[in-house]
């Protein structure tokens, strides 16, 4: 369904990077309301100040690791919008360490917000979703849903946990009113590395050099991400790649399953690996 000027949004991690550009250019289409949340409240207060003069924007300070809050979430949005159509989990953190690196309590801390914030936004919402003429749900996965590179032991088991838990759903709810889609965002120009935990034992150098190698490669602004999901969702596509680099991983990944890591550092120039020197 291409949003219409009943649709409501629901956006999550909404504070910075591809969450604020989401908002913005939500409230500058012909929507009815966009609620947004994020447990940063200063930078949600921000993004909808950024979005003002468009759709009424509702903001609303919420961990997503809690289903409690996203129930509140819920009950506030309906209060305010007095219906939700459009659902969009974007909400993330990153962490750098390889797996012996980072503790369980890293990992734990990870898989709540990147991948139980999702399962528990989908769970709260999907009943309010369907009483819709037409409901779309869209979860921000990654590129790294599609491949895995070493010091991602955790991001990569929410990310690809993401892909398969949307691709499940989507096939669950084929024929109903519910539209859903998996988001995979190639290097997004944001605040992602620069604000992730690094691990217990990881050298500290680690997130220094995961800055650096982020900045270089990433090459897409928030802003065309935000393009790029608002035309996914017109079109109804199941699987939204965002980004040149996305593309091309998606392609690799699947002519190379075995060795798609060493075809993507040639073809890039760059290695995945902390650990070496690029």
């Amino acid at each position: 369904m291409s949003l219409t000027n009943d649709s409501v949004v629901v956006i999550t991690g909404a504070a910075s990077g591809i969450g604020r550009a989401l908002a913005v250019r939500f409230a500058r289409v012909d929507v009815a309301g966009v609620a947004i949340c994020d447990v940063n409240e200063i930078g949600l207060a921000e993004t909808a100040s950024l979005a003002a003069g468009g759709a009424p924007v509702s903001t609303h300070v919420v961990d997503t690791s809690r289903l409690e809050q996203i129930e509140r979430l819920r009950d506030e949005a309906l209060a305010k919008h007095g219906r939700v159509t459009h659902l969009i989990n974007n909400a993330g953190v990153g962490l750098i360490g390889t797996f012996e690196q980072i503790s369980l309590a890293d990992f734990d801390w990870l898989m709540s917000i990147n991948f139980w914030g999702v399962v528990y936004g989908c769970r709260v919402f999907l009943p309010t979703l369907k009483e819709q003429d037409s409901a779309h749900i869209i979860n921000i996965s990654s590129v790294f849903g599609l491949v895995a590179p070493p010091e991602q032991t955790a991001y990569c088991s929410a990310k690809f946990a993401v892909r398969g838990f949307t691709e499940a759903l989507r096939h669950e709810l084929e024929g109903t009113n519910v539209r859903v889609s998996s988001v995979h965002p190639g290097g997004i120009k944001t605040n992602i590395a620069r604000n992730s935990r690094i691990g217990e034992n990881t050298p500290a150098e680690y997130k220094d050099q995961g800055v650096k190698f982020f900045d270089r490669v990433a090459q897409t602004s928030s802003e065309q991400a935000a393009e790029t999901i608002l035309n996914g969702i017109r079109n109804e596509n199941p699987r939204i790649l965002i980004g040149k680099d996305a593309v091309l991983i998606s392609l690799i990944s699947r002519l190379f399953p075995r060795r798609y890591l060493g075809v993507i550092e040639r073809i890039s120039g760059h290695r995945l690996d902390l650990r070496k020197k690029s």
